[in-house]
């Protein structure tokens, strides 16, 4: 399993400001949520069916992937805070993004990874989801 690469999907919740939609707000952090507590069902309804993830060691995942990974037993992460967010939000789109250090398990074992991410949205049958990430991971020197 490589949670540790993308595990950066987790953290898409950004302060709100003027130019996030409340429902848009309500998304991320509901998707933050489920990613922390392991609900694949939630997951299903967060991400678009044709999700795709870029992880941090230039690996492709689709939906039903990180589902799976994201839910496995031995999987956890602790709670954690989006720094430097960049975001940007359209009628219909958002990027979130920001810079973040997830601490947890993969398989059992800890680790502690420090990345940047971009979460693209698109709001879909009045609904937000999550269509792309991109996650760049800091080199080892940069770890926390």
């Amino acid at each position: 399993m490589h949670a540790i690469l993308w595990a950066a999907l987790l953290a898409t919740t950004a302060p709100q400001d003027a130019g996030m939609p409340a429902d848009l707000a309500q998304a991320a952090a509901d998707y933050d949520q489920a990613q922390m507590h392991n609900d694949g069902a939630a997951l299903q309804l967060l991400l678009a069916d044709d999700y795709t993830l870029v992880n941090g060691g230039a690996e492709i995942s689709t939906k039903a992937e990180f589902i799976r990974d994201s839910t496995a037993p031995g999987f956890s992460l602790q709670p954690f805070v989006v720094e430097h967010p960049i975001n940007r939000v359209w009628r219909d789109g958002a990027v979130l993004s920001g810079e973040v250090t997830l601490r947890g398990t993969d398989g059992g074992k800890p680790f502690v990874s420090h990345m940047r991410f971009a979460d693209i949205w698109a709001k879909r049958g009045g609904r937000w989801q999550v269509v792309f990430t991109e996650v760049t991971r800091f080199p080892a020197a940069a770890q926390p």
